[in-house]
């Protein structure tokens, strides 16, 4: 890791039609740190959760930081997801190793049943979206964040 500071969500945390601005594209550097991010309560719930966007293999993709085998969050520092090679997600509690490009569990105690839970990400005019809340009114996770968001590269 380099030491410089790694990717932030927006100071604004902007919300619109369920997507969040996470972070300018940029921000996102291959199997680096993990921009990470609130999720925001679901209606019964007693915990919060909260997320991380990574970028792999050209793309940035996002999960629930949650391990499949044991609900712990996977990094060990605030945006450590990776292992040191750059090319599975390391659970910090067991070793878990899971598939950047899918979330599943490639080996530990999940392999061959677990996943991590997945959330739509996708980057437009230079910033990272993720889908927060899913339902009715926001955009299903393949069409993205709306097309006029009200916001420019400068914001």
């Amino acid at each position: 890791m380099s030491g410089l500071p790694g990717p932030r969500a927006g100071e604004d945390g902007a919300i619109v039609e369920g997507w969040l601005r996470l972070c300018r594209s940029a921000a996102l550097v291959e199997s680096g740190e993990a921009a990470l991010f609130d999720l925001p309560l679901a209606p019964g719930a007693r915990q919060a959760r909260r997320g991380f966007a990574v970028r792999f293999e050209g793309r940035a993709r996002a999960y629930v930081n949650r391990c499949a085998h044991v609900a712990v969050a996977l990094d060990w520092v605030p945006g450590q997801v990776f292992d040191p090679d750059g090319r599975v997600l390391l659970c910090s509690v067991h070793g878990a190793e899971y598939d950047p490009a899918s979330g599943h569990c490639l080996s530990g105690p999940c392999r061959g049943r677990g996943h991590l839970e997945g959330l739509a990400a996708v980057e437009r005019d230079g910033w990272v979206w993720v889908l927060v809340q899913p339902g009715p009114g926001s955009q299903t996770p393949g069409k993205g964040p709306p097309a006029t968001l009200g916001f420019s590269d400068d914001d």
